[in-house]
């Protein structure tokens, strides 16, 4: 155990030597890489950069690392992705990417708050699909802060939050203001039009 808190030690001194682009590339790397763990990231930055400063850079990382996949996804691959389709799969995705397409904004923004949803899937589903730019970005916008307080949280007093359930009904309250929050900004901005 002496060795992990070192080497932790050792990961946050570097981080802060890197200083607070360090931790954004960091996490937008993430955003980009699915296979690294972004909860271990994000406590990192909490560790490194303190708790505001710290969930701060990686909401704003990761926000850039899902607009820049959505983006790709958008305007890179998902021509290619229709062309090498065969006539039947092409028909299957089709029907599908209308579905995405025609996802509620509320809905939208649950999926990204819960803290489980793989992000990469969703900045992938909404690349390919044609779910308007606007709509995804404010979605994102507002379902990642809840995921990244999860993380945050859960990453920097992980054994704490197993002993407390308190915790878990910190996190559906988080989500339910995010459903709250999206309810009336698409009633406000209008994001559906």
């Amino acid at each position: 155990m002496e060795r992990v808190a070192e080497m932790i030690n050792t990961i946050v001194l570097f981080l802060q030597g890197l200083g607070i682009v360090g931790g954004f590339f960091l996490v937008l790397l993430e955003s980009i890489i699915p296979a690294l763990p972004l909860s271990v990231f994000i406590a990192f930055n909490i560790m490194a950069f303190g708790n505001i400063a710290g969930l701060i850079v990686s909401y704003i990382a990761t926000i850039v690392g899902c607009i820049l996949s959505f983006l790709l996804f958008r305007y890179v691959i998902r021509d290619r992705v229709r062309k090498i389709l065969r006539p039947k799969s092409k028909k299957k995705v089709d029907s599908l990417m209308k579905k995405i397409s025609n996802i509620d904004f509320t809905l939208l923004v649950v999926i990204i708050a819960i803290p489980f949803t793989p992000a990469f899937l969703v900045n992938i589903a909404a690349g390919l699909s044609d779910i308007k730019i606007r709509k995804f970005i404010i979605s994102i916008l507002v379902g990642k802060i809840a995921m990244i307080y999860f993380w945050g949280y859960i990453g920097s007093n992980l054994i704490e939050s197993l002993k407390n359930p308190i915790i878990l009904v910190k996190i559906i309250v988080i989500i339910l203001i995010v459903y709250v929050i999206s309810k009336i900004l698409e009633k406000v901005i209008k994001v559906e039009e």
